[in-house]
């Protein structure tokens, strides 16, 4: 197999690992609680973790932007850069975590203000927000870990944490449960003891993996200026592009409640063959991140072009792949998900915009890690803005005449402009020999 490759898939496969763990921390709890005995507490699961999810996606710019950061400094050969990137992201996700934690009781009022739900289901939510919200800097920190540790090409380690993590929140909130005769409590708690058990094994892997440095720490080092004005102008662009992201999907999903019933399951419903598609090539995308900064920090162009064409022969295959699955057994797995025959039947009217997606999202992926890794994170916010516009465009000039179609039609145009407006400008930048970066 050429070299490239090989460094490709042994970044990507344990990133694919780690990110289909991470639905199953919430399917964890979902589980548990649905046998508890009452449905509210199954509704509690929900909006907690909807909550949570929407936090922590929005502060998703620690493990980027760490990452596309450690990949140069490494591919230099900068290793007290290497160390003072991560002290400076983590010293970041402890100040957010604070801040989140101080802000807690007004999150959650704000929260209920859009979320309408019993009463039973708030209290239950809210007592398990409000247990939860104490890992937020063990999340955080994690995401400044993941990106490291992706940066310094290692992405088995953030595998290896995500695997335990998901063993000790089941063990843990088993125990509480069953054991301890705890309600929605035990399972939060048991969540709680897995992040910062996820937290407790990322800092002993990163001691080990920093034997080498001298750990002559200098604040004026870690936080000086120059550092801190790049670090936040790379998270800058990631935390806007992010809420670029959450307005696409919450409108997404709120417009297709507005059809009603049936089709906001079958829009749900067809969006996890979306989100089975991103896990995979969020893997090939943390490869480029890892792999393009590394070459971009040595300052091989040669590397760094054949690693570009490379990441684009596997999208490329991916997408070739996952068309050919949707369009063979896409509909039998959608079965799989639910037995109720009207939303089956619905679904058949849409699926062809499921099919679009594979090729029409592809290359926003790849280049999304390839612009982390050379850090151009400007050109990732231009990208997600145009496409922003496109979308809700498309969606306002079509909806009073196609109806959901347009909801699908704006998505598989977001993708497409998304992509392509990146790859233009990629393209250029590389070109340019890193002037532009």
């Amino acid at each position: 197999m050429n070299q490239t490759n090989k460094e490709i898939l042994q970044i990507a496969i344990p990133s694919i690992i780690s990110n289909i763990t991470v639905p199953l921390l919430g399917l964890v709890d979902v589980t548990i609680t649905g046998h508890l005995g009452d449905v509210a507490y199954i509704g509690a699961i929900a909006v907690g973790g909807m909550l949570f999810n929407m936090i922590y996606w929005i502060f998703g710019f620690l493990r980027m932007g760490t990452g596309g950061m450690t990949s140069q400094a490494y591919g230099s050969r900068n290793d007290n850069e290497c160390r003072n990137i991560l002290l400076r992201s983590l010293g970041i996700s402890v100040l957010l975590a604070a801040i989140l934690i101080l802000l807690q009781t007004l999150i959650v009022g704000l929260a209920f203000l859009f979320i309408d739900t019993s009463n039973e289901v708030k209290m239950y939510a809210s007592e398990y927000f409000h247990i939860c919200i104490w890992g937020a800097p063990a999340v955080l920190g994690l995401y400044s870990f993941a990106g490291w540790f992706l940066g310094m090409q290692n992405s088995r380690y953030p595998m290896f944490i995500a695997i335990t993590q998901n063993v000790i929140n089941i063990a843990a909130s088993l125990f509480f449960v069953k054991e301890m005769g705890m309600k929605i409590e035990g399972v939060a708690y048991g969540t709680l003891i897995a992040q910062y058990a996820g937290l407790l094994m990322a800092i002993l892997l990163g001691f080990k993996y920093t034997r080498k440095y001298t750990w002559n720490i200098s604040a004026t080092h870690i936080f000086n200026r120059k550092s801190m004005s790049v670090f936040f102008k790379v998270n800058r662009d990631i935390f806007l592009r992010t809420l670029c992201i959450v307005a696409v999907t919450v409108f997404f999903t709120s417009s297709g409640a507005a059809y009603g019933d049936t089709t906001l399951a079958v829009n749900t419903l067809l969006m996890q063959l979306f989100t089975i598609f991103s896990y995979i090539m969020d893997g090939f995308a943390y490869a480029g991140e890892a792999l393009v900064g590394k070459h971009v920090g040595s300052r091989n162009n040669l590397l760094l072009q054949e690693t570009v064409k490379h990441l684009l022969y596997w999208g490329t295959g991916v997408a070739i792949f996952f068309t050919i699955l949707y369009g063979t057994g896409g509909k039998d797995f959608l079965k799989l998900l639910t037995d109720d025959a009207d939303v089956i039947k619905n679904s058949s009217e849409y699926y062809y915009w499921v099919l679009a997606i594979p090729f029409a999202g592809f290359m926003a992926f790849i280049l999304d890690g390839i612009c982390i890794g050379v850090t151009a994170t400007g050109i990732m916010l231009r990208s997600i803005f145009a496409a922003s516009v496109a979308f809700f465009s498309t969606y306002y000039i079509s909806a009073g005449t196609i109806g959901n179609h347009s909801l699908w039609m704006a998505f598989i145009i977001y993708l497409f402009v998304r992509g392509n407006i990146q790859a233009i400008l990629t393209y250029r930048l590389i070109q340019s020999d890193f002037r532009a970066s």
